[in-house]
């Protein structure tokens, strides 16, 4: 049974992303124009759940299908779409996840919300707190209900990421965020 625990930011996460995203670019070459890392876990400060969340950007991704093998080989279970159409996600370690990966094809909408969602936080500490302290909550509230956990910060989600999207569009005027 999956548990949900969230933890506080740990600094090893960013050394984690970038150990698998040598893979991931091994496994893909030349098709990944990008790799970023994404959620929680890219937020210095942040509290998550310790799962890394990386987000390849590929030149087309009718073709990801094709390395699903690959990816099978370096412990990854292919998902598909997982309902979001133009995604192929993958997820490595079963029930005692360690890493989601959720690859689009360069010029998605979803790549400008997840970095925009990311680097908000990064540079807006109040709004990093109030969602580490609502993860935290939703955590020891259902421990064993993942639904729940993800139904209940859906609207501070929601929230945060219509500000970032703006905030990213039209207002990070000289903050350059990176991923590491």
């Amino acid at each position: 049974m999956r548990k949900v625990e969230v933890r506080s930011y740990d600094a090893r996460w960013v050394q984690h992303f970038s150990e698998e995203a040598e893979k991931l670019n091994l496994v893909f070459g030349d098709e990944i124009i990008d790799i970023h890392h994404i959620g929680s876990t890219s937020v210095p400060g942040l509290k998550a759940k310790p799962i890394i969340d990386i987000m390849p950007v590929v030149k087309d991704i009718n073709k990801v299908d094709t390395y699903n093998n690959m990816m099978q080989e370096i412990g990854y279970e292919a998902k598909g779409e997982n309902g979001i159409v133009q995604r192929r996600y993958f997820q490595k370690g079963g029930d005692y996840r360690s890493h989601h990966v959720h690859i689009y094809q360069v010029g998605s909408h979803e790549i400008k919300r997840h970095l925009a969602f990311r680097d908000y936080l990064k540079l807006h500490p109040n709004e990093r707190e109030l969602y580490g302290r609502l993860k935290e909550t939703l955590a020891r509230q259902f421990p064993d209900v993942i639904e729940s956990y993800i139904k209940g910060k859906d609207y501070l989600i929601k929230e945060i990421e219509l500000k970032a999207l703006i905030w990213y569009e039209y207002g990070q005027i000289d903050h350059k965020v990176t991923d590491m």
